[in-house]
């Protein structure tokens, strides 16, 4: 059981000097690996994301978190409601608590599907993505209408931005993203039996998923700013235009949008009810590279000295906890303590061991640990079993994660 999420007085993740030691002594009776994620933190994160929605409501990306007490702790908070989840199989798990649970992705799960045609229940409370009629056909395929539930859809449109200079900047996923096509296909669901259209995502990953300031590159900076700058503009006005034609076909209960990196821009988009994000609650190291806010450090992973190579170097056991995206050296973990400690460029984090070097390496010993921060936030329930929480000097809870849940959905 995780206790409320109150908002801290104080900030003392700014001093790193105290805040890592602190974290490792509490935990320090743990076997590694071993992640925390300090109450503390958290709470500032969850707590500043609201503040950052600005009175709109935000969706909780699950994917981001994958530790469903920390996802239920955070919708115990007024302005955070219902779940964006990334497949089927795992929002028919939550759902068995939780109401409102839109799949965030077309899901081609036949047995999912089925269960979920065929119980009135999880219809009620959960949400399939599609973007072409072919998911229509799909779904009636596998559940004939007539013979299962009505099902709720939500339609995504592409919130990509295209420009001469730039080309194609975001993410390639719905085909879905002018006017017509949006309103063709709204009045195409309308005449299909058995579903029902009750919301709208768009996506804008090239603003929410990208920092604007990368470490060491400050042409790329003005050019992310133009860039973030113009898709902002250009997806506002298309967005709201979408919103406007499909509402008049059918009446939305919501309409989604951005992302952790895009609470301020989304929130301002009239056409928008409400933000999916949810890395930002676990703050890893990919926020640190945003102008416009910065997260607690508020999980972090310790791994055991278990070689020294040689006198100047420590090697860990494990550590290649990469997340999603190029494969670059930001995908990677960071070490954060003890300070001015360095992967190898030739190796970098790697599946059984990681070796170091730096100033701080020749004064590890076997048996000593080094945290890190992974870099976006989902990757790091994949790796444990358990997560501690952390409030103070001491663990106050030990909670499972999917995996220790025995859930691997993806």
């Amino acid at each position: 059981m995780i206790p409320p999420l109150i908002r801290p007085d104080t900030e003392p993740w700014r001093t790193p000097s105290s805040w890592w030691p602190r974290l490792a002594a509490a935990t320090a009776h743990l076997e590694t690996p071993l992640a925390a994620v300090s109450l503390e933190a958290f709470s500032h994160n969850a707590h500043d994301m609201l503040d950052r929605a600005a009175g709109t409501t935000i969706r909780v990306a699950s994917k981001s978190v994958r530790i469903r007490s920390l996802v239920d702790a955070v919708l115990a908070l007024d302005g955070y409601a219902g779940v964006l989840a990334y497949t089927l199989p795992e929002a028919l798990w939550l759902a068995e608590t939780i109401d409102d649970v839109v799949v965030g992705y077309p899901s081609v799960d036949v047995t999912a599907i089925r269960e979920l045609a065929s119980s009135p229940e999880l219809a009620s409370r959960v949400t399939l993505m599609i973007d072409s009629l072919d998911h229509l056909d799909f779904i009636d395929e596998v559940a004939p209408p007539g013979t299962r539930e009505d099902l709720r859809l939500c339609l995504e449109i592409d919130m990509s931005f295209v420009t001469r200079p730039l080309g194609h900047v975001g993410v390639w996923r719905s085909p879905v993203r002018e006017v017509a096509q949006a309103r063709r296909l709204a009045e195409a669901i309308a005449r299909r039996p058995g579903f029902t259209l009750v919301g709208i995502m768009g996506y804008e990953a090239q603003i929410a998923g990208v920092g604007n300031r990368p470490r060491g590159n400050p042409a790329r900076a003005v050019v992310l700013d133009w860039m973030q700058t113009h898709s902002v503009a250009e997806l506002t006005d298309r967005r709201g235009a979408i919103v406007e034609a499909v509402g008049r076909i059918s009446p939305l209960e919501f309409v989604n949008g951005g992302g952790t990196g895009s609470l301020e821009s989304t929130s301002a988009d009239a056409s928008v009810t409400e933000i999916a994000a949810g890395s930002g609650l676990l703050g890893g190291h990919l926020f640190d590279t945003y102008s416009r806010f910065r997260p607690a450090p508020a999980a972090a992973f310790a791994l055991s000295v278990v070689r020294k190579p040689t006198p100047r170097m420590a090697t860990l056991l494990g550590g290649g906890w990469i997340a999603s995206g190029p494969p670059q050296k930001d995908r990677t973990p960071e070490i954060v303590w003890p300070e001015g400690l360095e992967l190898q460029a030739r190796e970098m984090a790697g599946e059984v061991q990681s070796p170091l070097s730096g100033a701080a390496a020749a004064e590890l010993r076997i048996g000593d640990r080094a945290w890190l921060r992974h870099t976006k936030s989902g990757e790091l329930a994949e790796h444990v079993a358990e997560v501690a929480i952390v409030s103070g000097d001491e663990v106050v809870a030990m909670v499972p994660s999917y995996r220790g849940e025995g859930k691997a959905f993806l």
